[in-house]
This record gives C-alpha cells, sequence and structure tokens, in this order.
C-alpha cells in the first residue's frame, strides 16, 4: 500500500511551478502591469542613482587625472600688505629654483576686448577675456591644441593669439586655416592655434592667450605682473612644495600668497557625490519598499478571489506545498519582471543624462545584477504571507467559494 500511495503521490515539477505561477500573472495583466510599475519605479532609482554616480566620477576621475595631483596654483591672496592680486615680477624665476619643481609657467589677465571685426563695437568682447600667458604653460597644464599651435619663442612677441574653445565658438571661429585675425584692443592679431577645453586653468576656455611680450608691446604699453602661477612638481614632492611657494615667491609677506592644488576641489566634489549617492538610494530603496507592499497587496487579493481553484487543485491533489510554491513563484516573477523593466529604465535614464552632459557612460554590473536580485528578494518576501495563507485553506472551505 505504501509503494502505490508513492507510485502516485502529487508531485509539481519546476517547470510546472512555474507554468501555474505564471498563469495568475497573463490571466490578469493590468493588475500585473501596475504592480510591476511599482516595483520597476524603485529598482529603476536605484540603478540610475548609482549609474549616474558612477558617471559623475567617471567624469570627476578623468579631470584628476587630466590635472594629475602633481600641479599647484600660486596667486596672490587677501592679506594685510600689497592686496592688489599679482605677484612679484621675478616670482616665476624664484619658484624655478626649487628642485623638485619640472615646470612653472604664469598668467595675467589683460584688460583689453577682444572683436571678430574693427566695425564691433569696443564694449562688446562676447564674455572673452585676455590672457597673457608663458610660452610653456601649454606643457605645465598638460594641455592639448585642437587645431593650429601654440605659441613659441617666436610668436609669443609677435600679435599672435591662441583662443581658448569656448572663445572660438563665441567667435564662429573652428579651424587656423584661413590664418583668420581678430582684433584685441587696438591691433590685429592673427589666430595661430585653437585650445581644447583646459580643465586645470579656471576661464582659460573662455580666454584669448597671447604671449607676455606681445601684450606688453602691444596692448598694454606696460610691465605685466603675473597674477597666477602653475607649478607642475614630482610625484610625491607635491606637499614639500606646496609648504615652501609662499616664502619663496613672496619672502617679505609669504601670507600673501595662496598655494592651492587644483584637484583638492574635485576631490571634494566627488566625496560630496558620494554623500548625496547614499540619499537618493535611500531614497529609491523606500521607493522599493512601497512597490513591495503593493506586490504582497496583490497577492493577497489574488488569494481571495481564487479560492475556488485553491480548493480545486487541493482536492485533485495538490498539497499545501504546492500551493505554496505556486503563489510564491507568481510573486517571485511579478517581482523579477519588475527588475528587469527597472534596470532597463534606470539604464537608459543614465545614458540619456550621462549623453547630455558628455560623460562617458558608465552603470555598475552591481547596478544591474544587484537590481534584479534585489527584486526577487522582495518579491520572495512580499509573497511569503499570502502563500501561506493560500496554503492553509482547507479543501471544502475553499471549495464553498467567496
Amino acid at each position: 500500500m505504501s509503494v502505490a500511495t508513492a507510485m502516485y503521490r502529487s508531485r509539481l515539477r519546476p517547470t510546472d511551478v512555474l507554468r501555474v505561477g505564471a498563469l495568475g500573472l497573463r490571466t490578469r495583466r493590468l493588475r500585473t502591469g501596475l504592480s510591476t510599475l511599482g516595483i520597476a519605479i524603485g529598482i529603476a532609482a536605484m540603478v540610475a542613482v548609482l549609474g549616474l554616480s558612477a558617471s559623475s566620477r567617471e567624469e570627476l576621475q578623468t579631470r584628476i587625472r587630466a590635472l594629475g595631483t602633481n600641479l599647484l596654483e600660486v596667486q596672490a591672496g587677501q592679506g594685510f600688505g600689497r592686496g592688489n592680486q599679482t605677484l612679484p615680477a621675478d616670482a616665476v624665476k624664484m619658484v624655478r629654483r626649487i628642485g623638485p619643481v619640472t615646470a612653472v609657467s604664469s598668467i595675467a589677465t589683460v584688460n583689453a576686448t577682444v572683436r571678430r571685426n574693427d566695425a564691433i563695437s569696443t564694449g562688446i568682447n562676447s564674455g572673452i577675456t585676455v590672457f597673457a600667458a608663458d610660452d610653456d604653460l601649454l606643457t605645465t597644464l598638460n594641455a592639448s591644441m585642437a587645431d593650429g599651435e601654440w605659441l613659441d619663442g617666436a610668436t609669443s612677441t609677435y600679435p599672435a593669439v591662441v583662443l581658448g574653445s569656448v572663445a572660438a565658438q563665441k567667435l564662429g571661429i573652428v579651424d587656423v586655416a584661413d590664418e583668420l585675425r581678430v582684433r584685441i584692443g587696438d591691433n590685429w592679431f592673427a589666430v595661430i592655434g585653437i585650445l581644447k577645453p583646459v580643465a586645470a586653468a579656471e576661464g582659460l576656455d573662455r580666454g584669448a592667450i597671447i604671449g607676455i611680450d606681445a601684450a606688453q608691446t602691444y596692448v598694454v604699453k606696460d610691465d605685466l605682473a603675473p597674477e597666477r602661477i602653475y607649478v607642475r612638481t614630482q610625484e610625491g614632492a607635491i606637499d614639500d612644495v606646496r609648504a615652501v611657494l609662499p616664502p619663496t615667491v613672496n619672502p617679505e609677506t609669504p601670507e600673501e600668497v595662496e598655494a592651492t592644488r587644483p584637484s583638492d576641489a574635485l576631490a571634494a566634489e566627488d566625496a560630496a557625490s558620494t554623500a548625496f549617492t547614499s540619499l537618493f538610494l535611500g531614497l529609491g530603496a523606500v521607493a522599493l519598499l512601497v512597490g513591495g507592499i503593493g506586490i504582497a497587496n496583490v497577492m493577497v487579493i489574488a488569494v481571495i478571489e481564487r479560492r475556488s481553484e485553491i480548493g480545486l487543485r487541493r482536492a485533485l491533489g495538490a498539497t499545501k506545498a504546492h500551493i505554496r510554491r505556486q503563489f510564491l513563484t507568481e510573486a517571485i516573477l511579478l517581482a523579477g519582471a519588475g527588475g528587469v523593466v527597472g534596470v532597463a529604465l534606470g539604464a537608459a535614464v543614465t545614458a540619456i543624462y550621462a549623453s547630455t552632459k558628455n560623460w562617458a557612460v558608465v552603470v555598475p554590473p552591481i547596478a544591474i545584477g544587484g537590481g534584479v536580485v534585489a527584486a526577487l528578494a522582495i518579491g520572495a518576501i512580499a509573497g511569503l504571507y499570502p502563500a501561506a495563507r493560500a496554503a492553509r485553506l482547507p479543501p471544502t472551505e475553499a471549495l464553498r467559494g467567496n
């Protein structure tokens, strides 16, 4: 008798579990879609937050790598002495004497307007600033040219100008092939080059850069004192050089000299973005929790509506475990579908937003895999009580219907 019972014992294979679990989803498509949407929103929010955070961090890391952590910027502070925002004229020569320093260059702002032609009023300069710079500024900043050439020993003494990327756009200049000229002050300057975007020097993208000798000869007619000095050091020597820069630049009043590392601001920005990521992840988790509660509610309603189905299956030999697996599988499939949709939606949001910012699109694998796993876990937890409630229904009571 026990052998016969074992032979005819009701069995539910994994494929059968998936089939009966998906049956309820197919027959109630609107409810399934709305429940899936709740989970999808939560997962999409978390994936998008992780993706945008990773894309933003990659952009910051790219900028930090472009800057290098061995670059220092020196400028006059707001001390009690001179306070005119300029540095001593021989500051660059003094800085070059520091042993670990590998490159030094300076820039100064020139009070002049930049116009495409002399028919434009001198009061209109499109927000372009004129800078006088050393020949080796390009090397010091690790910058590169989009077109043309940088200033050299010869062109820095003649009326020649290199435009920043934004300045070139404002002037409508895309290349230097046609030997274009622009009006700086009262003189024509030949455009010999266009810079690629420069992250190391603030405002250089919107600038027109000329040689210091050319600025003193053709524009200001006077000597120029450096306003900012950029210092590139050997790796590992940044702190030592930073400590000796103020007394080297201005021995009389070193407190009036500020030496900063541009990459520090980007690192602080990266830390701040990490804090906001944690906050937004928390909000995404709340949305996911709400979606899980929605699934639990839908499954409880499904158990009440399908009492007759449960009773019929029990009468035909289904065990409590079979009923429990059926409804638990239905909840997991429901949440899993929402997880897949949410991951796709979050990745799409990341790609669209990162593209508008010209960032590299980065969606961490943990966001993709974790999103699906989190959805499945929420579905399993949300389906536990409805599945247990369905399994506890006596066949006779279930067959009586609602």
